[in-house]
């Protein structure tokens, strides 16, 4: 696919994303209906309803390509395919039960383990972050559309992000090589769009979380200009093993470390 194809789909996809953050927000309002799944980790009425509507789009979009999403998904079924979707209907599914604001809607397009296209919508804030290569990255706010390119807005810190009270010694270590300055917690793929919009500069984590997790805010990043890369820099594919993540290193406009 070009990027005038990935361009065409995700515009199409915008308002889908759109429709679905409404859907989210309204059934939050009125109060969840929890489900605890097979994996001990909850799964709302809301997430189900998300991962219909964008599903049912997606499908009509690119018929020929298999959808992968966190809550239709046989973890123990080999994945065979190198182009499909990653879709993580609600990424921060426990804030969102809380009515906390950092939930994420996340659909990935992966061509050759590759995230080529990525769109994150985070409906409290009402950020619709969405990429469709590099130098094509962008976040729509108020109606306004605006070019992601890792700029950052605190030239004077280092921002680091991080998601959990508890950073692990790891981490920490990898922050202090960058000269992290500050660190925020902040829950998740909203993190990799805002490096990507200039407000933070890195993320580091463990490996942890599934590849429907990272894959849509990764394309976001790689658009604008910034990398998602294993700790030993190098690049990170996807439909691995039960879609399991590496540890990984995102980042914008900082440079490598020898």
């Amino acid at each position: 696919m070009n990027n005038l194809n990935l361009k065409n789909i995700a515009e199409n996809l915008l308002e889908t994303f759109l429709e679905a953050g409404r859907v989210a927000k309204d059934i939050s309002q009125k109060g969840v209906k929890i489900t605890i799944k097979a994996d001990k980790t909850p799964v709302t009425d809301g997430d189900l309803a998300v991962d219909k509507i964008l599903r049912d789009k997606i499908s009509k979009l690119t018929p020929q390509i298999p959808i992968i999403s966190e809550e239709a998904t046989d973890l123990e079924k080999k994945n065979k395919n190198k182009t499909f979707w990653l879709i993580d209907p609600i990424d921060g599914t426990r804030q969102y039960i809380k009515k906390e604001s950092e939930y994420t809607l996340n659909a990935a397009l992966i061509i050759n383990l590759k995230p080529e296209l990525g769109i994150v919508y985070a409906p409290y804030h009402d950020r619709l972050f969405f990429s469709y290569g590099k130098g094509f990255s962008f976040e729509i706010k108020q109606g306004k559309k605006m070019i992601l390119n890792c700029e950052k807005k605190n030239p004077n810190e280092i921002i680091g992000l991080t998601n959990s009270d508890i950073t692990p010694s790891e981490v920490l270590e990898i922050y202090k090589k960058y000269n992290v300055t500050k660190s925020v917690k902040m829950s998740s793929s909203l993190k990799f769009c805002v490096i990507a919009a200039g407000e933070a500069d890195i993320y580091a984590a463990k490996a942890r979380a599934f590849e429907w997790d990272i894959a849509a805010g990764h394309a976001v990043l790689e658009g604008a200009n910034g990398s998602v890369k294993t700790y030993d820099l190098k690049e990170v594919l996807y439909g691995k093993k039960n879609f399991k993540n590496l540890p990984i290193i995102a980042k914008g406009k900082i440079k490598d470390l020898k």
